[in-house]
């Protein structure tokens, strides 16, 4: 089963993509794997089916043809029933995100990405290495040249979310043996190369939240990646390539999303406790309580700024808008605003339904636990303030 293309025929709506009853099963699925630490396989199963993993490839490629602003909301929608599969998700949605920003700029390097996407190839993303804060500017990882035009990964990734599932591994490496040297360079490998023993998965992922990502520690022991699988080689740092742009663009869009999803969920569920508890002194549902309709305001005054700001951001995205060298303070400011005020609000939905939530059986306590997890996503609150800073007062004075 597909998704049908929703382009001018119809109004997009997310409820056909993702309906009640499919996230009422991630719901009741996510407190358990929760529980267990395990990837939520039935999850993906069922987002597959529908075509899920193909919703931002065109329509002509067997995709569902949508744009960044529907899969944003759509991973907001995702996010309040099940953050952890929303968030596993959105590492593959990145990789076809960033494959549809090249393809809509008349670059196909990644029509692989798209086309395997459909066949239902799940893409993960190994970027992230422990104290590397240059992120997609530079890199640890080891990349040697094989000599047919590929390249062998050796190092350490971390965080590397849907572990026990990818079928194909987009990453970043270091090249500083080539004439043109150094070189950052950027590559998939495939799953293939766990079973040669070059690429080796550590069972570590034992965390306070989002534990059903799985996001496991990735070993690089000469992993190869072919040559038309190599995608990019920059010289490292910032530079204007549409590769590093779209991978900052879609990474700091979807992330936001998630952390939205989180927050509405965290509302929702605040709002049907005020209705459900009764207060002992005055015998009123806690909704007609003046403290708690304060703490509820609160929330939504904080929410309602988040769902326009995404939308802003995913349309000037799909727009090709020229924000110039403001980008990358709109793009981590738009995560750095969406994870704190997710987590404020998050906060207030724990006051609003008292201390049951502190049980780690709660909704509200698994979204407590999970919504902390949105710090340690680039960009961090240090980045995103000096990106900001850059934006509004130039650099700094060397």
């Amino acid at each position: 089963m597909t998704v049908s293309p929703s382009p001018a025929a119809a109004p997009f709506d997310p409820a056909a993509i993702l309906p009640d009853d499919l996230l009422e099963r991630f719901r009741t699925r996510a407190a358990a794997h929760d529980r267990d630490n395990t990837f939520p396989e039935d999850d993906l199963a069922e987002l597959r089916e529908r075509g899920y993993l193909a919703i931002l490839v065109p329509a002509d490629l067997g995709g569902a043809g949508l744009d960044l602003a529907a899969a944003s909301v759509l991973q907001q929608r995702l996010a309040t029933a099940a953050p952890a599969t929303a968030l596993a998700i959105n590492m593959h949605l990145i990789w076809t995100g960033v494959a549809k920003l090249l393809a809509d700029r008349g670059i196909d390097d990644l029509r692989f990405v798209q086309t395997g996407a459909v066949a239902g190839e799940v893409f993960a993303f190994g970027i992230s290495e422990a104290g590397n804060d240059l992120v997609l500017f530079g890199s640890d990882t080891e990349a040697a040249p094989t000599g047919d035009g590929g390249y062998a990964f050796t190092g350490t990734k971390i965080f590397t979310t849907l572990s026990p599932v990818w079928t194909q591994l987009g990453l970043h490496g270091l090249d500083t043996t080539s004439p043109d040297a150094p070189r950052m360079v950027f590559a998939f490998l495939s799953r293939d190369e766990t079973d040669a023993g070059r690429v080796r998965i550590r069972d570590d992922w034992d965390t306070v939240g989002m534990r059903g990502t799985q996001s496991r520690t990735t070993e690089l022991h000469g992993a190869r990646a072919a040559a038309d699988r190599v995608v990019r080689r920059l010289e490292p740092g910032p530079q204007p390539d549409p590769l590093v742009f779209g991978i900052f663009a879609v990474f700091e869009l979807l992330i936001a999303s998630v952390y939205t999803g989180i927050a509405r969920r965290a509302i929702d569920v605040a709002v049907a406790t005020a209705h459900r508890r009764t207060s002992k002194k005055t015998g009123a549902t806690y909704s007609q309580d003046p403290d708690i309709r304060w703490r509820v305001a609160e929330m939504g005054i904080a929410y309602d700024g988040l769902p326009p700001q995404l939308a802003a951001i995913a349309h000037d995205i799909d727009a090709r808008t020229d924000h110039g060298a403001r980008w990358f303070a709109l793009l981590s400011g738009l995560k750095h605003r969406a994870v704190t005020t997710a987590k404020q609000i998050v906060d207030e939905a724990i006051l609003v339904a008292g201390g049951a939530s502190y049980f780690s059986g709660s909704e509200l306590g698994r979204l407590y636990r999970d919504v902390l997890a949105g710090m340690f996503h680039p960009s961090d609150p240090e980045s995103a303030h000096a990106t900001s800073a850059t934006a509004w007062l130039g650099p700094v004075e060397k």
